[in-house]
């Protein structure tokens, strides 16, 4: 087969090498048909075969994000978007350009500020009153297990000083028992009825937004950890995937997961499956599947709802009676889990505490035991504590760990409103990449987009350094904990290839898979460690399709965003 494209004069890491090779790669048809010497590979160039000279760049396979929220991320872009405040008074004055901008508005929503800029991670209704009170304001924090509202909000909601924090959730309250302006995890939910409800043009719009951004960070894949059935008369996002699909608009391969919601039981299952399957009969698995479930089974560990096994500190250093919330009894955890795997589909996990970390491992034991060895490819996300013990069992069960590598470091977040309050000697078992690593875990990896930067290449940064670019702090826990640039560009390609059943056909660079690739402007094989975060992907490559050219954008555009009407 003759060459379509060609690329020469760079580096190629093909996924199956220990580094990169001098190489020269050749596409037909949107698959890979040669890689290797140059002499071998141009054998298959004729007078038609478009070059691409890479001009001692390298080129990769494809990123693939393997646990982000691109939909909702979108959605928040569009409206009141807080992710570039850096501090308290720009979060409000942010607030207060949205609401002057937008009077037609009947709420203002959005999210992203940071629980750091406010005394305990709780801001005040007071100060959204200040700037918007004659209408409703409510905006999700940049971790996405909290909101904080105006008082216009709360009396819309009827939520009030007689309102009790419901299950799995908790209001911070002032002295009188009124809501100061925070809640926590269950207790959004409060707001549900009374909130407007996403349009289906937003979120098609979100996701193309979405997409134009990713897209330029060499991302060709990605598994939404959060697709809903929708309520209340919010878009279903998978009928947003499934027209993108057909409008032509969805450029990258998608596995929606599907959430499990904790009020509805088991009940839920026969829906998710008939909307796995009517989507396995529509699309090529390549292009677009619902084959996986979202299990939340805690929270997090900054506002103390992440489930550990030891007891938070409070303020003193003393111990309280608080371990986080586990969202199921891990009996009832053990039961749908074994009805997922039975009826074939993946679960993905969001297991931040140790406890959760046990559980889940438990309820995976039990499916096997129920089940037997299957190829489900479950995972579990984030993994901020995972006790020793534990560590092990990720092989022994074939479950992967989805790591967020950006926040394995000291920041602000962490140092004032996490290690503080955890067990002594909890940062040295923070995020244990290197030590799953060594005990045979498979890794995959992922950003939790837009709780924060979907960069594949700052998470791989801080995977291998402990430590944010460019940040005087030193690295976050012991050096067995590093992971080597192979390792975590392997985890954030190949691994999270397998855990989206696209391995066959993507994540690594070989004769016979679908060109999908990312090229990098440096060879970070050959930078110092403390220099990752200095490249820069250039151009991405989707079924031999070049969809992001930063050389003829000059930014992020590579798809038009529709306008809704």
């Amino acid at each position: 087969m003759h060459a379509e494209i060609l690329f020469e004069n760079g580096w190629v890491y093909t996924g199956n090498d220990a580094g990169p090779l001098r190489a020269n790669l050749a596409i037909a048809k949107g698959r890979i048909i040669a890689v290797g010497q140059p002499e071998d590979v141009n054998r298959t160039v004729t007078p038609e075969t478009t070059r691409v000279d890479l001009d001692g760049q390298l080129v990769i396979p494809g990123f693939q994000d393997a646990h982000i929220h691109p939909i909702f991320a979108g959605i928040e872009l569009l409206q009141c978007d807080l992710t570039q405040a850096r501090s308290a008074e720009e979060a409000v004055a942010a607030v207060a350009r949205y609401a002057a901008d937008n009077p037609d508005e009947p709420w203002i929503s959005g999210a992203g500020w940071s629980m750091d800029f406010f005394p305990g991670g709780t801001p005040t209704r007071q100060l959204l009153d200040a700037v918007v009170p004659d209408r409703p304001v409510y905006l999700i924090n940049r971790d996405h297990h909290g909101a904080w509202a105006n008082t216009a909000a709360f009396a819309a909601a009827g939520i009030s000083a007689d309102t009790p924090d419901p299950e799995g959730g908790r209001l911070e309250r002032e002295e009188d028992g009124t809501p100061a302006g925070t809640v926590h995890e269950g207790a959004m939910d409060l707001f549900n009825a009374a909130k407007p409800p996403v349009p289906y043009e937003l979120a098609y719009r979100g996701l193309l937004a979405s997409q134009q951004l990713l897209l330029a960070q060499g991302i060709t894949a990605w598994q939404d950890a959060w697709v809903p059935i929708p309520e209340g008369g919010h878009a279903d996002h998978l009928n947003v995937y499934t027209d993108a699909v057909k409008a032509g608009d969805l450029k990258v391969r998608v596995t929606a997961c599907q959430w499990w919601d904790r009020t509805a039981g088991m009940g839920q299952l026969q829906e998710i499956v008939e909307r796995r399957d009517r989507v396995a009969g529509t699309f090529d698995h390549q292009t677009l599947n619902a084959n996986t479930v979202k299990v939340m089974v805690d929270g997090v560990a900054e506002n103390y709802t992440a489930a550990m096994h030891h007891v938070y500190l409070d303020h003193h250093g003393h111990p309280t009676e608080n371990r986080g919330i586990e969202f199921f009894a891990p009996d009832e955890l053990k039961e749908f889990v074994t009805a997922i795997d039975a009826s074939g589909m993946q679960v993905h996990f969001h297991a931040l505490g140790d406890r959760a970390v046990t559980d889940a491992l438990d309820a995976l034991e039990a499916a096997r035991d129920t089940n037997g060895v299957n190829d489900n490819r479950h995972h579990l996300a984030h993994l901020q504590l995972v006790r020793s013990e534990d560590v092990p069992r990720f092989a022994a069960l074939n479950a992967a760990a989805n790591v967020q590598a950006l926040w394995a470091c000291h920041e602000e977040q962490m140092d004032t409103l996490t290690l503080p309050f955890l067990e002594p000697g909890a940062e040295d078992r923070h995020y244990p990449f290197g030590e799953l690593a060594s005990a045979g875990a498979r890794l995959v990896a992922g950003s939790d987009w837009p709780v924060s930067t979907a960069d594949p290449i700052a998470a791989m940064h801080v995977a291998v350094n402990r430590a944010a670019p460019e940040e005087d702090l030193p690295p976050l826990g012991p050096e067995s904990q590093k992971l080597s640039v192979k390792q975590i560009l392997d985890a954030y390609t190949h691994g999270s290839a397998w855990i989206n059943h696209l391995d066959a056909e993507t994540g690594t660079l070989e004769p016979g898979k679908l060109a999908d690739l990312a090229v990098l402007n440096l060879n970070i094989f050959d930078l110092p460690a403390q220099e990752l975060h200095r490249a820069e992907v250039t151009q991405t490559w989707i079924g031999g399709e070049c969809v992001y050219d930063r050389s003829h954008t000059g930014n992020t555009e590579t798809l038009p965003v529709p306008v809704m009407p």
